[in-house]
Formats: structure tokens, sequence, C-alpha cells
């Protein structure tokens, strides 16, 4: 077990570094965008390039975040229960978050099959195969339904999510 879980957890870390590597892409485009403006050139589907790109940044840091505890949670039920009924609403509302996650998944593949199987292809200027930025999507949404599975079975299993807030994190629980 403790290869699955360090596994699981390296997975969520590269998926993280990924989603930073996304947004590192998208300044870049930007930037050379600008760049291109300025010299009286022309950057086709610059737009487009940081549109996968931001889409790939969101859903490949689900994951990360959720393990850092960077999600938002209402707790103030939570708060105001016992530990019974704490771990009840946890299990439910995980429970409820993987079935929705894999229900998106299981969509998504077949969005991305049907995108592979026609060929399509971008409107715009980038012309780019759609299956491609696709699979990225889909892949960070594979990731994110893991990960909340991951946490609905130690719940179940030990009684605690493995949610974790770091030191200096900026979100909170309301």
């Amino acid at each position: 077990m403790k290869a699955v879980r360090a596994t699981l957890d390296i997975l969520y870390l590269v998926s993280g570094v990924l989603a930073s590597i996304s947004l590192i892409a998208i300044l870049l485009l930007i930037v050379v965008q600008m760049v291109a403006r300025w010299t009286g050139e022309v950057f086709p589907g610059a737009a487009a390039y940081a549109g996968y790109a931001m889409a790939a940044a969101s859903f490949l840091a689900f994951a990360n975040a959720l393990n850092k505890g960077a999600h938002i949670r209402v707790s103030i039920v939570l708060n105001a229960v016992g530990p019974k009924a704490k771990r009840v609403i946890d299990t439910w509302c995980f429970a409820v978050a993987a079935l929705i996650a894999w229900y998106f998944v299981f969509h998504a593949q077949k969005f991305v099959y049907w995108s592979w199987k026609f060929n399509e292809i971008s409107q715009d200027q980038d012309k780019t195969m759609l299956w491609i930025p696709q699979s990225i999507m889909l892949t960070g949404a594979v990731i994110f339904a893991i990960a909340l599975t991951d946490h609905l079975l130690h719940l179940v299993f030990t009684g605690n999510h493995r949610i974790n807030r770091e030191s200096g994190q900026t979100s909170f629980e309301v």
C-alpha cells in the first residue's frame, strides 16, 4: 500500500507541476503575441493556444489543489456537528464529488474519442486537432477523479481525509 500511496502522491505532484508549466506557457504566449504586434508581425492562433493552455492548467491543477486544501470548503455545518456526523457528511460529499468526476470523465472520453475519430480541427487560425488539447483536459479530469476516490476510500477506511493545509495557505474554510 505504501507504493500505491507514493505513486498517487507523485501523480498529484506531477499534475500540479504540469499545471504550473501550462501557466508559464500562457505567459510566454501572451508575451510573444505582444512582441509580434509591436513588430508588425502576426502570431496566428496564439489566443487559441493560450486557451488550450488555460484548460490544461485548470484541469491538471485540480488534484494537487485538493490535496493541499486549496479548494474552498464551506464547513459551517461540519464545525457545528460531532465527529460521527462530520464523518458521514464528509463521506457523502466525497462520494458525490467522486461520482460526478467519474461521470464527467466517462463523457469527456467519448468527446475526445469522437473528435479523434472525425479528425475534428479547431475553427480558429491554429487548425489544431481538437483531440490533443481535449486529451490533456481529460487526463487532468481522470487524475482529479482518482484523487477524489482516493480521499473517499481513505476517509471510509481510516476516518479522516488526506487534505493537508500547508502553512501559509491563503485559502480557508468558511
